[in-house]
C-alpha cells in the first residue's frame, strides 16, 4: 500500500487529525462548487436574467437526481472505510470490485429515466415560459453526464475512506480550471449559450474521474483487483445497497421539499428566481465547510467503529462541532457586511433596473439562511456520523423532515407571504432535521458500544489515542 497516501483516524487527537483530513476536503468542495459558480457567472453576465433564472431553477432537480448519484457513492464507499479500519484489504477489495458493478447499472437506469422525463419534470414545476428553453437545455446535458459524474465520486469516495483527502484535491483544482476555460470558449467564443455551460461541466467532471482512475491504479496496489474480487457476491451486494440506497434516498427525500419549494418560487416570476439563483450560489460556496465536516465524520465514523472504538466516534463530533460553531460565527458576520456585494457577481451590472430589483431580495434570502448555520452544521455532522456507524436507514429520517419543512413553505407559506416565506424554509427545514438526529445520534452510539456516561460538550476535544 502507498503509505504516504492513506491516513489512520484511529489514533491520535481527533481535532488534528479531523482537521488535517477536512481541509484538503474543503478545497475540493470549494473547487467542486467553482464549476457551479463559474456557470452561473458566465450565463448571468453573458445570456442574461432569463438564462440565469433558468439554469437556477433547475437546483432543485439537479440536488434531487444528482444528490441521489452521489449519496450512493458515498454510502459505497463507507464499507471500505470500515474495512480499512479493520486492516481486512481482502474484503476491501471485494466491496470494490461488487460496487463497480452496482455503480455502472444505476447510472445507466437514472440516465435513461432521467433524460427521458426531463421536459416534462420542468412542465410539473411550473417553470416560467420565457426561462424553459435555458432550463431544459442545461439540465438535459447534466443529466446525460451522470455516468462521468458518479466516475468521479465513486472514485474520490474510495481514496477519501483509505485517508486520502489530498488526491481528489488535486484533480478537482485542475478541472475546475478547465470548467473556467470551458465556459469562456463555449458561451463567449463559439456562443453555444446554456448548453455551453453544461458541456463544461460534463468534460471538466470526466476528467476528474479519469485522473482518480489513472491514479488508483498508480499508488493504490491494495485497490488492484483480480477476476474474483470483481464477482457478484449477494452479501457484499445487499450490504453496499443497504448503506448507499439509503443514503442516496435521503438526499433525494430532501430534494423533494426543495422541488415543492422551487415551483412556489416559480410562480413569483423571474426576478424572485434570480434572486435565489444568486442568494443560493452564495451559500452553497459558504456552507461547503459544513458539508466538508460531514463528509470527514463519516469517514472517521466509519474507521473507527471497525476499530472497535465508539468512545473516539464521540470525542470527533465534539471536535468537529467547535470548529462548526466558530466558522458559523465568523461567516454570519462576513455574510451581513459583504453578502450583497457577493451576489452582485452573477448579474449583468448594466441592466441596473434588474440589478435593483434583485440583490436586495437576494442579500435577504442569504442572510436569512445564514442566521441558521449552525443547525445546518448539525445536520451535516451527525446524520453522516450516524451513516459512518452503519445506520444509514435511520438517517433517511432526517431527510423526510426537512421534505416536510420545505413542503409546507411551498405548498402553503409562499403563496401566502411571498418572498419572505422563501428565506425562511431552509432554517425551517435544518431545525426539523436536527430535531430528529440529534436522539438518533446518541441512540446509534449506545448500539455501537459507546459508554453512556458520555455527554455531548464541548468540554474534550481531544481523545487520549
Amino acid at each position: 500500500m502507498s503509505e504516504n497516501r492513506v491516513k489512520d483516524l484511529t489514533t491520535g487527537s481527533p481535532l488534528k487529525l479531523e482537521l488535517s483530513f477536512m481541509l484538503p476536503l474543503l478545497f475540493g468542495m470549494l473547487f467542486q462548487q467553482l464549476y457551479n459558480m463559474v456557470d452561473t457567472v458566465v450565463v448571468g453576465k453573458y445570456i442574461g436574467v432569463e438564462a440565469l433564472a433558468g439554469v437556477g431553477s433547475t437546483g432543485s432537480i439537479n440536488f434531487l437526481v444528482l444528490g441521489l448519484c452521489n449519496g450512493i457513492c458515498a454510502g459505497f464507499a463507507i464499507p471500505v472505510a470500515q474495512k480499512f479500519g479493520q486492516r481486512d484489504y481482502d474484503g476491501l477489495r471485494k466491496f470494490v470490485g461488487n460496487m463497480i458493478w452496482l455503480s455502472a447499472v444505476i447510472a445507466a437506469v437514472v440516465t435513461v429515466v432521467t433524460t427521458g422525463l426531463c421536459r416534462r419534470i420542468l412542465v410539473w414545476m411550473n417553470t416560467p415560459a420565457d426561462t424553459f428553453d435555458y432550463a431544459y437545455d442545461y439540465i438535459f446535458l447534466i443529466f446525460l453526464g451522470i455516468p462521468a459524474i458518479m466516475l468521479y465520486n465513486l472514485l474520490s469516495g474510495i481514496i477519501r475512506s483509505l485517508g486520502d483527502s489530498r488526491t481528489p484535491l488535486y484533480f478537482l483544482i485542475f478541472s475546475s480550471l478547465l470548467n473556467v476555460a470551458l465556459d469562456l470558449l463555449f458561451i463567449v467564443a463559439f456562443r453555444m449559450g446554456v448548453a455551453g455551460a453544461a458541456w463544461a461541466t460534463l468534460l471538466s467532471q470526466l476528467l476528474s474521474g479519469l485522473l482518480c482512475l489513472y491514479f488508483i491504479g498508480k499508488h493504490f496496489p491494495v485497490l488492484h483487483l483480480d477476476a474474483d474480487d470483481l464477482k457478484l457476491k449477494k452479501t457484499y451486494v445487499n450490504h453496499l445497497l443497504a448503506m448507499g440506497l439509503p443514503m442516496g434516498m435521503q438526499y433525494s427525500i430532501t430534494a423533494v421539499g426543495s422541488i415543492l419549494l422551487q415551483t412556489a418560487v416559480n410562480g413569483l416570476g423571474s426576478t424572485a428566481m434570480a434572486a435565489m439563483t444568486a442568494g443560493g450560489k452564495v451559500s452553497m460556496f459558504v456552507v461547503c465547510p459544513y458539508d466538508a465536516i460531514g463528509s470527514t465524520a463519516a469517514t472517521f465514523a466509519g474507521q473507527n467503529l471497525g476499530a472497535g472504538k465508539p468512545e473516539r466516534v464521540h470525542e470527533g463530533v465534539k471536535a468537529s462541532a467547535v470548529m462548526g460553531t466558530v466558522y458559523s460565527v465568523l461567516i454570519f458576520a462576513a455574510l451581513y457586511l459583504w453578502g450583497g456585494d457577493l451576489s452582485k457577481i452573477f448579474l449583468d451590472t448594466k441592466d441596473t433596473g434588474a440589478v435593483a430589483q434583485i440583490l436586495p431580495l437576494s442579500r435577504q434570502y442569504l442572510l436569512a439562511n445564514a442566521a441558521f448555520y449552525i443547525p445546518l452544521l448539525y445536520v451535516n455532522l451527525l446524520r453522516f456520523t450516524i451513516q459512518g456507524l452503519g445506520f444509514s436507514n435511520l438517517a433517511v429520517f432526517a431527510g423526510v423532515g426537512e421534505m416536510i419543512a420545505r413542503g409546507v413553505f411551498g405548498l402553503c407559506l409562499v403563496p401566502w407571504l411571498g418572498f419572505n416565506a422563501v428565506c425562511f424554509a431552509n432554517p425551517a427545514a435544518w431545525v426539523a432535521a436536527d430535531l430528529f438526529l440529534f436522539p438518533a445520534y446518541f441512540y446509534c452510539l449506545k448500539k455501537r458500544g459507546f459508554n453512556p456516561e458520555y455527554r455531548l460538550s464541548f468540554r474534550t476535544v481531544k481523545a487520549k489515542g
